[in-house]
């Protein structure tokens, strides 16, 4: 009897671990079976993000050909306008393709400048008229440069249709550009967009008034100009000085080759680390960063504000304006811009932020300053401020006026008259006109909660 019971409780164990591989065998098939779904579905979702963007270049080397021929403003706007949203709508069609801006980079960024480019001359046209004869040589390099790099995102794309070629998945793109960047970039030549990047047309050189004309290359730092080189330890020295710290507490890091030149170095301070840039031409603190994380706040906002701007005077900036502030935890960042008389000229930028907990500085950044400042010259302004209020939407109570310098996409600088204004509703808007021509340059919205403001 107890043999039977041994023999027939084996029987059962064993029915009971079929069944057990037969449950973990169907989990593994429907897994796998969700899984080849899912692969599907990507492999899908890529091939028509490539569809949208061959769709989207071709209809931008359409409207960048038409609008080298238009010849009245309305018209001439309306195609460089139509080509912007179509630099744009290729642009979001490889940010949808796994590593898109990696693996079409050259792409990527001819999209960005024509992009921005037609938008330029959407608006150059409307102020002044039509386009200048250099305008449309450009237009039609690039109406050029698109058609090319349309025919050859056309021609693969009909590749993939036909099933001759196939786009990666996320996985093996992040395997590739893996073995790339250990074995020198040879595995690079297994991407499906090599054909893309290495045929690239030519593109032309923009000038013009936006981020990415060939002149803000060779900008160069107004207010280190003619000022000597210095070594690393005196730059170690600096940092020191400008925190009031001892210098041998720091030890260096690096040094950049950026558009500024810096030597960087950090040291240990209240348990966190701080990281300085200094420029290497005039030893001017470019950067300050600090890890460590303030604790609970002692001073205020406005006791705050005022240490910063004290401690900018004591650091050589005066006839420093406070313009908007930020409290991010525990830490009041204020941004100030320099003032020439009655103006506030906002290229002049430096940011300071505080500590709540000590009064101490935890970050500075004053490239917007080291780049721009000067004493400037300007003709009086053309348009009155009478002329200017004209200008003023209606809906909008005015504030406060004055006169403001403002940065352009391109680095220049326009003098405007700055209006601060209320909504019915007690929002606030800023509203910048030209001080010589009387046309709107901007208008800014002001975000303000309990943390600060903040203009967009």
């Amino acid at each position: 009897m107890h043999f039977f019971s041994t023999k027939r409780s084996r029987q059962l164990f064993g029915l009971y671990l079929a069944a057990a591989f037969a449950v973990t065998a169907g989990f593994g098939v429907q897994s796998h079976i969700k899984a080849a779904a899912y692969q599907h579905l990507l492999t899908n979702q890529y091939q028509h993000a490539f569809a949208e963007l061959s769709t989207a270049v071709s209809e931008l080397d359409i409207a960048l050909q038409k609008g080298q021929y238009a010849t009245t403003p309305v018209l001439a706007s309306a195609l460089c306008t139509q080509a912007y949203g179509k630099a744009m709508s290729a642009q979001m069609a490889i940010g949808e393709l796994p590593y898109g801006n990696v693996e079409l980079e050259q792409t990527a960024s001819f999209l960005a400048k024509a992009g921005d480019y037609a938008m330029y001359l959407a608006r150059a046209v409307q102020a002044g008229g039509g386009f200048t004869q250099e305008q449309r040589e450009t237009l039609q390099a690039l109406a050029a440069a698109a058609a090319a790099l349309s025919g050859t995102i056309q021609s693969l794309q009909s590749d993939l249709s036909a099933g001759a070629l196939t786009l990666e998945d996320l996985e093996s793109v992040q395997n590739r550009l893996s073995r790339a960047a250990e074995d020198g970039g040879q595995y690079l030549a297994g991407s499906t967009y090599q054909t893309v990047e290495s045929d690239f047309p030519e593109v032309p050189s923009l000038i013009y008034d936006g981020p990415f004309s060939e002149h803000i290359a060779g900008q160069t730092p107004k207010q280190l100009e003619g000022l000597p080189e210095i070594s690393q330890d005196e730059a170690r020295a600096r940092a020191a000085q400008f925190l009031n710290l001892r210098p041998e507490i720091f030890a260096s890091v690096s040094d950049g080759a950026g558009q500024i030149p810096t030597w960087s170095c950090s040291a240990m301070v209240d348990g966190g680390e701080v990281y300085v840039e200094v420029t290497k031409q005039g030893g001017r603190v470019l950067e300050v960063l600090s890890a460590r994380t303030p604790g609970a706040p002692v001073l205020s906002r406005e006791e705050a504000a005022a240490a910063a701007a004290r401690f900018l005077e004591a650091q050589g900036y005066p006839s420093m304006t406070a313009t908007y502030s930020m409290d991010q935890g525990n830490t009041l960042t204020v941004n100030f811009a320099a003032t020439q008389g009655e103006m506030i000229c906002y290229p002049d930028l430096v940011k300071v932020s505080i500590a709540l907990d000590t009064g101490g500085v935890v970050g500075f950044e004053a490239q917007g300053y080291l780049m721009n400042h000067t004493e400037r010259t300007f003709e009086a302004p053309a348009i009155t401020l009478a002329q200017a209020q004209t200008r003023v939407g209606p809906g909008l109570h005015i504030l406060s006026h004055q006169l403001a310098l403002i940065p352009t996409g391109g680095g220049y600088e326009v003098l405007c008259h700055e209006f601060k204004c209320r909504t019915a509703d007690e929002r606030h808007y800023i509203l910048y006109v030209n001080a010589q021509t009387g046309q709107e340059e901007k208008i800014l919205l002001l975000l303000e909660d309990e943390r600060g403001t903040l203009a967009i």
